[in-house]
């Protein structure tokens, strides 16, 4: 919700209406009190300090500045059920200096492969919604 306030209060108010507010925040299944508690801060008298929040830097979550993987396939290990099992190992390394390495099995990979593809299908069917268009 924060995010949708920051973006709303982004628009400038002569291309960004009410009703149309509104009407986008019922497309979204926003419930009914929400929209008039939504509308009151992005359209009320105090819209100037929060357009001066929300262009402020706060604290922000460490980002991702390097990504590295490669596959490992264990030819013999003490438990032969797992021989000739390829894994993932994976290591993330963050803009505050950490760094993280683990171990995904295949199947894991293959859930985090879908649930990257159905995000990325919602985020495109959020893109050609009218919330996210200029209407004037």
């Amino acid at each position: 919700m924060y995010t949708l306030i920051r973006e709303a209060l982004r628009l400038p108010m002569s291309t960004f209406k009410p009703e149309v507010f509104k009407e986008d925040l019922r497309e979204l299944s926003v419930p009914e009190d929400c929209i008039t508690d939504f509308s009151s801060v992005v359209f009320g008298s105090r819209r100037s300090v929060l357009e001066t929040a929300a262009g402020q830097q706060g604290t922000r979550l460490p980002c991702l500045e390097d990504f590295r993987w490669r596959v490992d396939v264990a030819v013999s290990t003490s438990s032969l059920a797992r021989a000739l099992q390829p894994s993932i190992l994976m290591q993330m390394k963050l803009s505050d200096g950490n760094a993280h390495q683990f171990e995904v099995p295949i199947s894991k990979f293959q859930e985090l492969r879908y649930n990257v593809a159905l995000l990325l299908k919602e985020m495109n069917d959020l893109e050609k919604r009218n919330i996210l268009k200029i209407q004037d």
